[in-house]
């Protein structure tokens, strides 16, 4: 036997397989453990009339990793066949261990995630340790993938297709032990991991000769099929939900996904294995999956094991903090701090004012009582964790101090100078600014080598990026210090060098000036709204410019165009400016907060419609060819505007590593996730990098030289 499923019988004929392949960290579903599966499952059928049952075991963290990403992402069209024959292998093994004729166990003491649980699943017992880190689910569909070692077919028929695909399939959520069981994904749950073997044992001497359900005459699907029963009426409904939830995006997976599970309820379960595997083929050779993997996997890796941070610095944690400033970005600094254990001071210009920051807290921690999602005891402890003041004096003696003023560049520098004279010479001193050059700040302090940018997202406390901005004097020590601490956060950092508007606010800007540039063009609103969501953006662009303010891209757009015309440069208006003027200066509108921007909002500020004033004042009449453009191009217009502006500041070293930018985009401003990242998105396009410069020259000769390729980029573009 390989050493990569040990094989071990005692007396009384139970079998104990562990998995623990060589050399990795995890088992995965690679060549190598196919290979020890086959060779188990041959053994066992040999020798089944010595066996009482099997336990399937692992001797790693986790019980089952899944399947091998390295493996996957290099999948091309033309290795179709051969990994169809792969997939249908490695089912057939499956089915051969749940009709062996003898009881197999699985004891799971971590994460059975993806193929993971998909091997529990074809176990007929499945036991799992209520212990840290123990959880179980399907999550390929966030990789662009479906659960293909037969996930949906045993799922559906374990729960029914009205309740596996929206709970279990399509949400790809993690579950809990007690959730696991309580859904039906596992049978038991014990205490401790020395529990599970006991129990396992005990379970197949009282169950000789189990069999899966679905192996049993007669055997129908929980809910029906499309065919009858109350899943019949209920498709239509779970069809419309799914257009409605990715609203026209790409979404490769979630629609293979409902194909694979009501298609596979409709015949018997070894043909359902096999659509199963056909639509997981087409979606592994396919472009999306690579994207969303390379993202979702690789860049998140590369940026988590530290590819940007300093390599010869110590690791460092913080263990108190004062942020200065309790307004919303502030009180959201000061919980997610406290909610990690650290001690916060939380200063504001009044006591009153602080103690509002504070109540921020408290209102999410009462929220998350009141859902069960935490313990009053677990909250009041995070809550004594901060401490709010007006004073100075009270900040003395913390690690690090952000401050989360006004963006102005002149209260941020006196909040610098003020403090620099209280906490002592080693505190790191960051700035929570979005678009503000953290070296113009720097120049306040005796000390700027220390300054460093930590640019949150709102809301704080559910946004997962954090970018951390290098100053030109920023010292490799401060940026080491700035990227543990925004770990230490639990967040995900990435790094930047310093310059006006950094990269998320940049690249962020381009695409909502393109998108008020369209309305100018008298492009109706609605369309502008429906690219923007059909190219897989959250939220349309003139939703998200409501929700941000119509004043606040002006005013970074005046502050850029005063460091340019400062500088002796000359500023070129954007073709969104007009737009913005007119919305603000002459009809009032600027956002929701404003009571009305691009949309109508009723007394309790609930979203009511587009104000009709924009077609009145800005739509062309019918029969306009301005407003007869290509769908395709509203939906590359958009896209491209943020992909070359990442692209440059990826050119002109603001962002230095593919990954940042990657991340960046997805997790701060909110990218489409099926392109894999702004980068990813010039990568991928069809012809490559050179196939998006020839896309963006065309996109140029017809709207703007806005689109021209960067020369790096244009030289690619000669080739093609």
């Amino acid at each position: 036997m390989s050493d990569t499923i040990r094989w071990a019988q005692d007396g009384d004929g139970v079998v104990v397989l562990t998995m623990d392949a060589p050399g990795q960290s995890a088992n995965t579903m690679n060549e190598a453990f196919v290979t020890a599966l086959s060779a188990t499952v041959e053994r066992l059928e040999a020798e089944r009339e010595t066996l009482t049952g099997v336990v399937l075991s692992s001797a790693k963290r986790t019980f089952f990793a899944g399947g091998d990403l390295d493996e996957i992402i290099r999948l091309r069209p033309e290795d179709a066949a051969t990994f169809t024959a792969h997939a249908q292998a490695i089912k057939g093994l499956l089915r051969r261990v749940e009709t062996l004729g003898k009881p197999v166990v699985s004891v799971i003491a971590g994460a059975a995630m993806g193929g993971g649980l998909e091997l529990a699943l074809a176990t007929h017992r499945r036991i799992i340790a209520d212990v840290p880190g123990a959880q179980v689910g399907l999550p390929e569909v966030g990789l662009g993938l479906l659960p293909g070692a037969g996930g949906i077919v045993r799922t559906v028929r374990m729960l029914g297709v009205a309740t596996a695909l929206p709970k279990v399939l399509l949400s790809g959520a993690r579950f809990t032990p007690a959730q696991a069981l309580e859904i039906g994904l596992v049978d038991d749950v014990v205490a401790t991991v020395d529990d599970l073997l006991p129990a396992a044992r005990a379970w197949i001497a009282a169950n000789p000769a189990p069999v899966q359900p679905w192996d049993v005459k007669g055997f129908t699907i929980p809910g029906g099929t499309p065919a009858g029963g109350a899943l019949a009426g209920q498709l239509p409904f779970m069809a419309a939900g799914l257009r409605s939830q990715v609203n026209g995006a790409p979404a490769a997976a979630q629609r293979a996904i409902m194909a694979a599970a009501v298609e596979g309820s409709q015949v018997d379960v070894d043909t359902a294995g096999l659509i199963e595997t056909r639509y997981l083929v087409s979606l592994a050779v396919g472009q999306e999956a690579k994207n969303r993997i390379r993202s979702t996997f690789f860049d998140m890796q590369a940026i988590k094991s530290g590819a940007s941070r300093p390599k010869d610095v110590p690791a460092s944690s913080v263990s108190s903090v004062v942020v200065v400033g309790a307004g919303m970005m502030g009180a959201g600094i000061a919980y997610v701090a406290a909610k990690a254990g650290i001690d916060v001071i939380l200063k504001d210009v009044t006591l009153e004012g602080a103690q509002r920051g504070k109540a921020h807290a408290e209102k999410i921690e009462a929220g998350l009582v009141a859902k069960g999602r935490t313990t009053q005891d677990r909250s009041d402890a995070l809550l004594a964790r901060i401490t709010f003041t007006d004073s100075y004096d009270d900040c003395r003696g913390v690690d690090l101090v952000v401050e989360a003023v006004f963006e102005d560049v002149e209260l941020k520098q006196k909040v610098f100078a003020e403090l620099q004279g209280v906490v002592g010479d080693d505190v790191l001193l960051a700035s929570n600014t979005s678009t503000l050059p953290i070296t113009s700040l720097a120049a306040a302090v005796s000390r700027p080598d220390d300054v460093v940018g930590l640019h949150f997202f709102s809301p704080v406390e559910r946004m997962a990026l954090v970018e951390i901005v290098k100053g030109e004097r920023t010292s490799p020590r401060t940026l080491a210090r700035a990227f543990d601490f925004v770990q230490q956060l639990r967040k995900t950092p990435i790094v930047v060098n310093d310059s006006r508007g950094f990269f998320t606010s940049r690249v962020i800007i381009a695409r909502l000036d393109e998108a008020v540039a369209l309305l100018g063009e008298g492009v109706d609103p609605a369309s502008i709204e429906q690219a923007g969501l059909q190219s897989g953006y959250p939220a349309g662009p003139l939703q998200l410019l409501d929700e941000l303010t119509l004043t606040l891209p002006r005013a970074i757009r005046e502050q850029a165009k005063q460091a340019v015309l400062a500088g002796g440069g000359t500023w070129t208006p954007a073709a969104s400016e007009a737009v913005f003027d007119a919305l603000i200066d002459v009809h009032g509108r600027t956002g929701r907060v404003g009571g009305g921007g691009f949309y109508d909002y009723d007394e309790a500020g609930k979203r009511v419609g587009l104000w009709p004033g924009l077609r009145e004042h800005f739509t062309h009449v019918a029969g306009d060819p301005a407003q007869e453009l290509p769908f395709k191009d509203l939906q590359e217009r958009v896209l491209f505007a943020e992909a070359l502006e990442a692209y440059r500041a990826f050119d002109e070293g603001v962002i230095e590593t593919e990954p940042d930018a990657n991340v960046g985009s997805l997790l701060g401003i909110g990218f489409p996730a099926w392109t894999g990242g702004a980068l990813q998105y010039v990568h991928q396009y069809a012809g490559g990098p050179a196939g998006f410069a020839a896309r963006a020259t065309e996109l140029a000769a017809q709207y703007g030289d806005r689109f021209l390729p960067p020369a790096s980029l244009a030289v690619l573009e000669a080739q093609v």
